[in-house]
């Protein structure tokens, strides 16, 4: 487990860049079809799109037509994670298990680039996906908002069909949707 208080890679251009924050804006409503996109899985090197996993892909539908959780999250540097998302990202990797056996997919989302996230991958042994989003253009399509040099966390829940039914935008008061409520909001799609 990383308790590194090494700061040096945190205060970056990008971080100034991003340091005036701006809240969370989505709007989208329940029922609405998720915004596609398309970003790296670490681990396998592969782009991948939101609609692999939904039932908006044209071929092999049945294969990946299910539940998928949206995990924007925040980690800094590979050394860095936000206080509030790093209990987070644990949690629903300890629950990954969990997230399968319902049939759903959990896609975490970071904003660190690819070589950041592999550190983080062997460090905190994910086991669910990791998606790479260091321009953060997914968490601007996705409006989650920034501060402090990172954009904020969020959750989605969609249905087999990409559509929006269950979503969570960051407060100080609940900074992350608990994975239990992710859980139940998967089980209400079955």
């Amino acid at each position: 487990m990383l308790t590194s208080t090494d700061f040096r890679g945190l205060f970056t251009r990008r971080f100034f860049d991003r340091f005036m924050p701006i809240p969370a804006t989505n709007q989208f409503s329940i029922g609405s079809l998720a915004p596609p996109f398309q970003l790296m899985h670490v681990a396998s090197g592969q782009q991948v799109r939101l609609s692999d996993y939904t039932g908006n892909r044209q071929e092999d539908m049945e294969a990946w037509n299910r539940p998928v959780v949206l995990a924007f999250t925040r980690i800094f540097t590979e050394k860095q994670y936000c206080p509030l998302c790093f209990p987070h990202i644990k949690a629903l990797n300890e629950s990954y298990g969990e997230f399968v056996k319902r049939g759903a997919e959990v896609l975490m989302i970071a904003s660190t680039d690819p070589r950041q996230c592999q550190v983080i991958i062997r460090d905190l042994e994910l086991k669910l996906p990791l998606l790479s989003d260091p321009n953060c253009r997914v968490f601007r399509t996705y409006q989650t908002g920034q501060a402090l040099g990172a954009p904020l966390p969020a959750q989605f829940v969609l249905d087999r069909a990409g559509k929006i039914r269950y979503r969570h935008s960051f407060s100080f008061l609940d900074p992350n949707a608990s994975v239990d409520r992710l859980l139940s909001e998967v089980d209400a799609i079955a």
